[in-house]
């Protein structure tokens, strides 16, 4: 049974640490991007040194107080909120936001877990490197919660996932020690992986406080098309087409459909369509290059034998940075726009490739039998992930679907399953999907999970309730 963060414990640990490291809560602390869920807390901590988070966390541990970490509050599981129980303390890593060290030779950067993504590529870019996580978020979210939630973002096809682009971690385990993994080796066998344990455990083995990161060379040129196609079946037809031709260069492939464009013409007016009528589908392709090959040519020749092939009616291809820029600004806020809309329900799914059309259209018909609504499919096509988003019905107010809300999320989440998909591609579990694990999940991987949590965190003070029921 855990004890809440009650002003006598909070005193107490106000006075191991330096003025100004234990505060009250603020609203920043306590909610999530979408305003639905909110937390709770008895102060927040904000340590500046691993040592200081190390010895926040044996205090926790002596008094057995829940930690609930904190990065940069996009996450939209509900990771970073805990809404019920006894009052726990936040902790929030936005003061441990620095650069420990740049190695370009070695391609490897270390960083504290506190960093803006964004700061990271940054100063990854002044070195003349590339740090290949690119998120809708990355101007606010930080590097320790997107290894936390093992981000995935829109480079997973080349590049992979956070967790791929780790080679070491710092981190304070549940009793107060410190994990001294902050290695810069691309080959490390000895013994069990904790990095990769620690990463995706959204914060209930312990905290991460800094990491090792990979870099890569920036590609000698970069090509943006977005390219109309007429239905999800030839998108990943021409997915096929595109690395066929280019292989490994294939760096995005993301999926975008006619309501996603409405969404933004209806919220974002000011935010230039690229076409005068929204096409029923879209695909962005993005390549990275090697010296000698130019975007528009290379681009215009995939077009080219994409509308040969019956695969593509319509195009646009990049012709400047800005103008690259600008098509990556449409797929990228349309997370924004669904936010001013409204969903009713939101799904961060992954399929096999092979099942995605077949899933796109029975979950339609499924939904459109249950509920008059709006569906936004979009997302990365070529690692399998789609955000599944239902909203109301034109003019009608998502608080009218409350009672649907559940039915809707099941409905789906069933159809992924059967399809040998995730329920959580790449956003977490957090606590809002953790009924969902349990349904869904294996259980001999759950029970090892259980196993994990008790073994390394005993008293549950780590993150309590997020991934794992307490």
């Amino acid at each position: 049974m855990l004890n809440p963060a009650d002003p006598a414990f909070v005193a107490r640990l106000a006075v191991r640490l330096p003025a100004g490291a234990v505060i009250p809560p603020e609203p920043r602390h306590l909610q999530e991007p979408r305003g639905r869920h909110h937390g709770q807390a008895g102060a927040v901590a904000l340590p500046d040194s691993t040592d200081q988070l190390a010895g926040i966390v044996r205090a926790c541990a002596e008094a057995r107080v829940g930690i609930v970490p904190l990065g940069g509050g996009t996450g939209l599981v509900g990771g970073q909120v805990m809404g019920a129980g006894p009052l726990p303390l936040v902790v929030s890593l936005e003061r441990m936001n620095r650069l420990r060290g740049i190695f370009p030779e070695e391609n490897v950067i270390v960083v504290e877990a506190g960093m803006i993504l964004a700061d990271v590529q940054t100063a990854a870019e002044a070195a003349g490197r590339m740090f290949p996580l690119w998120l809708a978020s990355e101007g606010s979210c930080r590097i320790g919660g997107n290894l936390a939630t093992n981000a995935g973002g829109t480079a997973v096809l080349r590049h992979g996932n956070a967790r791929d682009l780790c080679l070491g971690l710092e981190a304070v385990l549940p009793d107060g020690s410190v994990l001294h993994g902050l290695k810069r080796l691309r080959k490390d066998n000895t013994g069990y992986d904790l990095r990769n344990l620690l990463i995706g455990a959204e914060g209930t083995l312990g905290i991460i406080t800094a990491a090792s990161l990979k870099l890569v060379r920036p590609p000698a040129a970069e090509g943006t098309a977005l390219i109309v196609v007429p239905s999800p079946t030839a998108a990943l037809d021409l997915l096929g087409l595109a690395q066929a031709r280019f292989g490994p260069l294939v760096t995005g492939f993301e999926l975008m459909h006619r309501m996603g464009l409405e969404f933004l013409a209806e919220t974002l007016p000011d935010l230039r369509q690229p076409f005068a009528v929204a096409p029923e589908w879209l695909v962005l392709v993005d390549l990275g290059l090697t010296q000698g090959m130019d975007p528009a040519d290379e681009l215009g020749a995939l077009f080219a034998e994409a509308q040969a092939a019956g695969l593509a009616s319509d195009g646009l291809v990049a012709q400047s940075g800005a103008q690259r820029a600008a098509f990556w600004a449409l797929r990228e806020t349309i997370p924004e726009a669904n936010r001013r809309v409204g969903s009713i329900a939101s799904h961060d799914i992954a399929l096999p490739l092979g099942k995605i059309a077949g899933f796109i259209a029975t979950a339609g018909a499924a939904l459109a039998r249950l509920a008059e609504v709006r569906i936004n499919c979009f997302g990365h096509l070529g690692d399998g992930n789609l955000h599944y988003n239902v909203f109301p019905a034109r003019g009608r107010n998502r608080a009218e679907y409350d009672d649907l809300r559940a039915p809707i999320t099941r409905l789906v989440h069933d159809l992924v399953a059967a399809a040998g998909g995730s329920i959580s591609a790449e956003h977490g579990v957090g606590r809002l999907k953790v009924a969902d694990l349990e349904r869904y999940g294996d259980p001999a991987k759950l029970a090892a999970m259980r196993a994990i949590k008790q073994a390394l965190d005993p008293l549950g003070i780590m993150n309590p309730g997020a991934v794992l029921r307490p």
